[in-house]
Protein backbone atom coordinates (compact mmCIF):
# COMPACT_ATOMS: atom_id res chain seq x y z
CA UNK A 1 0.00 0.00 0.00
CA UNK A 2 1.05 3.44 -0.41
CA UNK A 3 0.50 5.85 2.42
CA UNK A 4 1.55 8.80 0.19
CA UNK A 5 -1.64 8.00 -2.13
CA UNK A 6 -4.37 6.93 0.97
CA UNK A 7 -3.77 9.57 3.59
CA UNK A 8 -6.72 11.76 3.16
CA UNK A 9 -7.79 14.00 5.92
CA UNK A 10 -11.31 15.56 7.56
CA UNK A 11 -11.63 17.33 10.86
CA UNK A 12 -7.89 15.75 11.20
CA UNK A 13 -8.84 11.90 11.19
CA UNK A 14 -7.06 9.90 8.79
CA UNK A 15 -9.63 8.05 6.03
CA UNK A 16 -8.21 5.41 4.23
CA UNK A 17 -9.15 5.12 0.37
CA UNK A 18 -10.67 1.51 0.29
CA UNK A 19 -11.29 1.51 -3.67
CA UNK A 20 -9.10 -0.94 -5.20
CA UNK A 21 -9.37 -2.62 -8.28
CA UNK A 22 -11.39 -5.60 -7.27
CA UNK A 23 -10.93 -8.01 -10.60
CA UNK A 24 -10.73 -11.03 -9.46
CA UNK A 25 -8.21 -14.06 -10.41
CA UNK A 26 -10.47 -17.22 -10.58
CA UNK A 27 -10.64 -21.11 -10.87
CA UNK A 28 -13.44 -20.40 -13.82
CA UNK A 29 -12.25 -16.94 -14.93
CA UNK A 30 -15.42 -15.19 -14.45
CA UNK A 31 -13.63 -11.51 -14.51
CA UNK A 32 -11.21 -12.75 -17.78
CA UNK A 33 -8.86 -13.99 -15.50
CA UNK A 34 -8.26 -17.79 -15.31
CA UNK A 35 -6.49 -19.16 -12.23
CA UNK A 36 -3.37 -20.58 -14.31
CA UNK A 37 0.13 -21.64 -13.24
CA UNK A 38 2.96 -19.05 -14.30
CA UNK A 39 0.61 -16.54 -15.92
CA UNK A 40 0.46 -13.93 -13.02
CA UNK A 41 3.14 -12.36 -10.46
CA UNK A 42 2.57 -11.22 -7.24
CA UNK A 43 4.16 -7.55 -6.42
CA UNK A 44 4.88 -6.83 -3.33
CA UNK A 45 7.08 -5.17 -0.48
CA UNK A 46 8.52 -6.89 2.65
CA UNK A 47 7.96 -3.51 4.44
CA UNK A 48 4.23 -2.95 3.47
CA UNK A 49 2.01 -5.12 6.44
CA UNK A 50 -0.69 -5.44 3.79
CA UNK A 51 1.39 -6.79 1.21
CA UNK A 52 3.43 -8.53 4.15
CA UNK A 53 0.04 -10.92 4.45
CA UNK A 54 0.01 -12.16 0.83
CA UNK A 55 3.62 -13.07 1.04
CA UNK A 56 2.64 -15.03 4.28
CA UNK A 57 -0.53 -16.82 2.71
CA UNK A 58 1.05 -17.29 -0.85
CA UNK A 59 4.11 -18.99 1.40
CA UNK A 60 1.73 -21.40 3.97
CA UNK A 61 -0.48 -22.63 0.83
CA UNK A 62 2.43 -23.72 -1.48
CA UNK A 63 2.43 -21.41 -4.38
CA UNK A 64 5.67 -20.55 -4.75
CA UNK A 65 5.96 -22.34 -8.51
CA UNK A 66 1.89 -21.41 -9.94
CA UNK A 67 2.44 -17.58 -8.76
CA UNK A 68 6.13 -15.34 -9.06
CA UNK A 69 6.82 -12.88 -6.71
CA UNK A 70 8.49 -9.35 -7.72
CA UNK A 71 10.31 -7.83 -4.46
CA UNK A 72 9.74 -3.47 -4.54
CA UNK A 73 12.14 -1.40 -2.39
CA UNK A 74 11.41 -0.58 0.78
CA UNK A 75 11.14 3.32 -0.08
CA UNK A 76 8.97 5.00 -3.15
CA UNK A 77 8.35 8.47 -4.01
CA UNK A 78 4.78 10.17 -4.60
CA UNK A 79 4.62 8.32 -7.77
CA UNK A 80 5.26 4.77 -7.12
CA UNK A 81 6.78 1.43 -5.61
CA UNK A 82 10.26 0.34 -7.24
CA UNK A 83 12.20 -1.97 -8.38
CA UNK A 84 15.55 -0.93 -7.21
CA UNK A 85 16.66 -4.35 -5.48
CA UNK A 86 16.88 -5.52 -8.43
CA UNK A 87 20.17 -5.27 -10.90
CA UNK A 88 19.44 -2.27 -13.20
CA UNK A 89 16.00 -0.92 -11.15
CA UNK A 90 13.98 -3.66 -13.33
CA UNK A 91 12.02 -6.31 -12.48
CA UNK A 92 13.58 -9.19 -14.61
CA UNK A 93 10.17 -11.02 -15.45
CA UNK A 94 8.09 -7.69 -15.98
CA UNK A 95 10.83 -5.34 -17.44
CA UNK A 96 9.76 -2.13 -15.94
CA UNK A 97 11.13 0.01 -13.28
CA UNK A 98 7.80 1.19 -11.47
CA UNK A 99 4.81 -0.72 -10.63
CA UNK A 100 2.98 2.20 -11.95
CA UNK A 101 3.84 1.29 -15.11
CA UNK A 102 1.61 -2.03 -15.28
CA UNK A 103 -1.23 0.29 -13.50
CA UNK A 104 -1.12 2.47 -16.53
CA UNK A 105 -0.56 -0.29 -19.08
CA UNK A 106 -4.25 -1.00 -17.93
CA UNK A 107 -5.80 1.89 -17.21
CA UNK A 108 -3.70 5.42 -18.54
CA UNK A 109 -3.33 7.71 -16.46
CA UNK A 110 -4.43 5.72 -13.05
CA UNK A 111 -5.42 8.66 -10.72
CA UNK A 112 -5.33 6.56 -7.57
CA UNK A 113 -2.67 5.20 -5.34
CA UNK A 114 -0.10 2.81 -6.67
CA UNK A 115 -0.09 -0.01 -4.13
CA UNK A 116 1.07 -3.21 -3.00
CA UNK A 117 0.40 -6.07 -3.17
CA UNK A 118 -0.62 -5.91 -6.71
CA UNK A 119 -0.90 -9.06 -9.22
CA UNK A 120 0.23 -8.53 -12.57
CA UNK A 121 -1.06 -10.43 -15.93
CA UNK A 122 2.56 -11.60 -17.07
CA UNK A 123 1.55 -11.70 -20.94
CA UNK A 124 -0.26 -8.10 -21.01
CA UNK A 125 1.75 -6.58 -18.66
CA UNK A 126 -1.07 -5.03 -16.93
CA UNK A 127 -1.77 -5.27 -13.66
CA UNK A 128 -5.30 -7.45 -12.76
CA UNK A 129 -5.59 -6.33 -9.17
CA UNK A 130 -4.44 -4.51 -5.86
CA UNK A 131 -7.66 -6.03 -3.58
CA UNK A 132 -5.31 -7.09 -0.74
CA UNK A 133 -8.32 -8.03 1.78
CA UNK A 134 -9.58 -10.42 -1.38
CA UNK A 135 -6.59 -11.66 -2.45
CA UNK A 136 -5.34 -13.75 -0.19
CA UNK A 137 -8.50 -15.55 0.11
CA UNK A 138 -8.68 -16.57 -3.62
CA UNK A 139 -5.33 -18.00 -2.92
CA UNK A 140 -6.96 -19.84 -0.70
CA UNK A 141 -9.97 -20.81 -2.13
CA UNK A 142 -9.43 -20.13 -5.89
CA UNK A 143 -5.96 -21.33 -6.48
CA UNK A 144 -6.74 -25.04 -4.70
CA UNK A 145 -5.22 -27.00 -7.64
CA UNK A 146 -1.65 -25.51 -7.05
CA UNK A 147 -1.79 -25.85 -3.11
CA UNK A 148 0.79 -27.86 -1.91
CA UNK A 149 0.50 -31.13 -0.15
CA UNK A 150 -0.28 -30.53 3.31
CA UNK A 151 -1.76 -26.73 2.77
CA UNK A 152 -3.31 -25.41 5.56
CA UNK A 153 -6.80 -24.31 5.65
CA UNK A 154 -6.62 -20.77 6.28
CA UNK A 155 -10.54 -19.94 5.93
CA UNK A 156 -12.18 -23.43 6.51
CA UNK A 157 -15.94 -23.12 5.21
CA UNK A 158 -17.47 -23.53 8.47
CA UNK A 159 -15.79 -20.63 10.64
CA UNK A 160 -15.72 -18.58 7.64
CA UNK A 161 -18.37 -16.12 9.23
CA UNK A 162 -16.18 -16.14 12.17
CA UNK A 163 -13.31 -15.03 10.27
CA UNK A 164 -14.81 -12.19 8.18
CA UNK A 165 -15.82 -10.85 11.38
CA UNK A 166 -13.00 -10.85 13.54
CA UNK A 167 -10.32 -9.68 10.70
CA UNK A 168 -13.59 -7.03 9.79
CA UNK A 169 -12.85 -5.34 13.61
CA UNK A 170 -8.64 -5.84 13.44
CA UNK A 171 -8.90 -4.32 10.25
CA UNK A 172 -10.75 -1.37 11.13
CA UNK A 173 -8.85 -1.00 14.74
CA UNK A 174 -5.63 -2.46 14.66
CA UNK A 175 -4.60 -2.96 11.10
CA UNK A 176 -5.92 0.93 9.88
CA UNK A 177 -5.54 1.97 13.80
CA UNK A 178 -2.29 2.30 13.53
CA UNK A 179 -2.65 4.48 10.36
CA UNK A 180 -4.73 6.47 12.20
CA UNK A 181 -2.46 7.52 15.19
CA UNK A 182 0.03 7.98 13.39
CA UNK A 183 -1.63 10.48 10.60
CA UNK A 184 -4.16 12.01 12.88
CA UNK A 185 -4.13 15.74 12.29
CA UNK A 186 -5.48 16.73 15.34
CA UNK A 187 -4.84 16.43 18.92
CA UNK A 188 -8.73 14.86 19.26
CA UNK A 189 -7.97 12.98 16.69
CA UNK A 190 -5.52 11.81 17.62
CA UNK A 191 -6.88 10.71 21.75
CA UNK A 192 -9.77 9.54 19.21
CA UNK A 193 -7.70 7.33 17.41
CA UNK A 194 -5.56 6.24 20.37
CA UNK A 195 -7.93 4.97 22.41
CA UNK A 196 -9.63 3.17 20.15
CA UNK A 197 -6.90 1.01 19.17
CA UNK A 198 -5.87 0.14 22.20
CA UNK A 199 -9.49 -1.12 23.19
CA UNK A 200 -9.05 -3.31 20.16
CA UNK A 201 -6.16 -4.56 21.75
CA UNK A 202 -7.46 -5.06 25.19
CA UNK A 203 -10.67 -7.37 23.36
CA UNK A 204 -7.95 -9.00 21.58
CA UNK A 205 -5.71 -9.82 24.34
CA UNK A 206 -8.68 -11.45 26.23
CA UNK A 207 -10.05 -13.15 23.65
CA UNK A 208 -6.25 -14.96 23.06
CA UNK A 209 -5.91 -15.53 26.74
CA UNK A 210 -7.69 -18.67 26.83
CA UNK A 211 -7.39 -19.92 22.94
CA UNK A 212 -3.92 -20.20 21.18
CA UNK A 213 -5.56 -18.39 18.01
CA UNK A 214 -8.38 -16.07 17.13
CA UNK A 215 -11.06 -18.71 15.67
CA UNK A 216 -11.25 -22.26 15.70
CA UNK A 217 -7.64 -24.40 16.90
CA UNK A 218 -5.47 -23.83 14.09
CA UNK A 219 -4.17 -20.74 11.88
CA UNK A 220 -6.76 -18.99 10.01
CA UNK A 221 -6.42 -15.63 7.72
CA UNK A 222 -7.21 -14.16 10.87
CA UNK A 223 -4.21 -14.86 12.59
CA UNK A 224 -1.87 -13.60 9.26
CA UNK A 225 -3.74 -10.03 9.40
CA UNK A 226 -3.28 -9.42 12.69
CA UNK A 227 0.48 -11.04 12.99
CA UNK A 228 1.96 -8.58 10.13
CA UNK A 229 0.57 -5.09 11.97
CA UNK A 230 1.66 -6.82 15.79
CA UNK A 231 5.37 -7.35 13.93
CA UNK A 232 5.80 -4.19 13.42
CA UNK A 233 4.40 -2.30 16.52
CA UNK A 234 7.49 -1.88 18.60
CA UNK A 235 9.69 -1.37 15.51
CA UNK A 236 7.59 1.32 14.22
CA UNK A 237 4.13 2.09 15.82
CA UNK A 238 5.15 2.49 19.22
CA UNK A 239 7.42 5.40 18.28
CA UNK A 240 7.15 6.59 14.98
CA UNK A 241 3.02 6.86 15.46
CA UNK A 242 2.78 7.24 18.62
CA UNK A 243 0.60 3.80 19.52
CA UNK A 244 2.76 3.62 23.51
CA UNK A 245 0.24 3.25 25.87
CA UNK A 246 2.28 0.43 26.01
CA UNK A 247 5.11 -1.52 23.28
CA UNK A 248 3.63 -5.09 22.27
CA UNK A 249 6.71 -6.72 24.56
CA UNK A 250 4.54 -5.25 27.31
CA UNK A 251 1.29 -6.69 26.92
CA UNK A 252 2.05 -10.18 27.77
CA UNK A 253 -0.87 -11.95 25.42
CA UNK A 254 -0.43 -10.66 22.24
CA UNK A 255 3.63 -10.74 22.49
CA UNK A 256 3.07 -14.62 23.39
CA UNK A 257 1.09 -14.98 20.47
CA UNK A 258 2.87 -12.68 18.49
CA UNK A 259 5.81 -14.85 18.97
CA UNK A 260 3.95 -18.39 18.86
CA UNK A 261 3.38 -16.63 15.52
CA UNK A 262 6.38 -15.46 14.50
CA UNK A 263 8.59 -18.65 15.09
CA UNK A 264 6.07 -20.68 12.89
CA UNK A 265 7.17 -21.36 9.87
CA UNK A 266 6.09 -19.20 6.98
CA UNK A 267 5.37 -16.15 9.41
CA UNK A 268 8.48 -14.26 11.23
CA UNK A 269 10.78 -15.76 7.93
CA UNK A 270 9.38 -13.53 5.66
CA UNK A 271 9.81 -10.16 8.39
CA UNK A 272 12.57 -7.97 7.17
CA UNK A 273 12.72 -5.50 9.95
CA UNK A 274 15.65 -3.58 8.39
CA UNK A 275 12.99 -2.81 5.52
CA UNK A 276 9.93 -2.11 7.56
CA UNK A 277 12.14 0.52 9.64
CA UNK A 278 13.18 1.87 6.54
CA UNK A 279 10.05 2.62 4.86
CA UNK A 280 8.29 3.96 7.65
CA UNK A 281 10.64 6.43 8.66
CA UNK A 282 12.00 7.26 5.30
CA UNK A 283 9.16 7.75 3.30
CA UNK A 284 6.95 9.80 6.30
CA UNK A 285 8.65 12.80 5.78
CA UNK A 286 5.90 14.54 7.43
CA UNK A 287 6.20 12.99 10.50
CA UNK A 288 9.88 12.49 10.34
CA UNK A 289 11.36 15.08 9.08
CA UNK A 290 15.25 14.73 9.11
CA UNK A 291 14.44 11.09 7.79
CA UNK A 292 16.76 9.06 10.60
CA UNK A 293 16.37 5.30 11.08
CA UNK A 294 16.07 4.56 15.01
CA UNK A 295 18.91 1.80 15.23
CA UNK A 296 16.44 0.02 17.96
CA UNK A 297 14.47 -1.44 19.11
CA UNK A 298 16.48 -4.93 20.32
CA UNK A 299 14.62 -7.89 18.34
CA UNK A 300 16.44 -11.08 19.70
CA UNK A 301 13.12 -10.91 21.97
CA UNK A 302 11.08 -12.36 19.11
CA UNK A 303 12.81 -15.91 19.51
CA UNK A 304 12.40 -16.07 23.46
CA UNK A 305 10.05 -19.08 24.72
CA UNK A 306 6.46 -18.28 24.53
CA UNK A 307 4.24 -20.88 26.11
CA UNK A 308 1.35 -20.87 23.99
CA UNK A 309 1.50 -24.62 22.66
CA UNK A 310 -0.08 -24.97 26.60
CA UNK A 311 -2.99 -23.48 25.48
CA UNK A 312 -3.34 -26.59 22.56
CA UNK A 313 -3.93 -26.19 19.15
CA UNK A 314 -1.93 -26.92 16.32
CA UNK A 315 -0.75 -24.22 13.72
CA UNK A 316 -1.82 -26.34 10.76
CA UNK A 317 -4.38 -28.29 11.59
CA UNK A 318 -4.19 -31.68 9.59
CA UNK A 319 -1.41 -30.05 7.53
CA UNK A 320 2.12 -29.89 7.77
CA UNK A 321 4.56 -26.93 7.94
CA UNK A 322 5.95 -25.34 4.85
CA UNK A 323 9.60 -25.78 3.78
CA UNK A 324 12.16 -23.18 3.84
CA UNK A 325 11.91 -20.61 1.81
CA UNK A 326 13.28 -20.51 -1.85
CA UNK A 327 16.02 -19.69 -3.06
CA UNK A 328 16.07 -15.81 -4.05
CA UNK A 329 12.90 -15.22 -1.73
CA UNK A 330 14.65 -15.69 2.41
CA UNK A 331 15.29 -12.38 4.17
CA UNK A 332 18.61 -11.13 3.79
CA UNK A 333 20.77 -11.85 7.16
CA UNK A 334 20.58 -9.62 9.93
CA UNK A 335 17.24 -8.41 8.58
CA UNK A 336 15.07 -10.69 10.93
CA UNK A 337 14.71 -11.32 14.55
Amino acid sequence: MSYVADKAKSAGEFNRDTDYITTRITADGRDGYPVESGRYRLIVARACPWANRTIIVRRLLGLEDALSIGFCGPTHDERSWTFDLDPGGVDPVLGIPRLQDAYFKRFPGYPKGITVPAVVDVPTGEVVTNDFAQMTLDFSTEWTTYHRDGAPQLYPEPLRDEIDEVSQRIYTEVNNGVYRCGFAGTQQAYDKAYDRLFTALDWLSDRLSEQRYLVGDTVTEADVRLFTTLARFDPVYHGHFKCNRQKLSELPVLWAYARDLFQTPGFGDTIDFVQIKQHYYIVHKDINPTQIVPKGPDLSNWLTPHGREALGGRPFGDGTPPGPPVEGERVLPGHGA
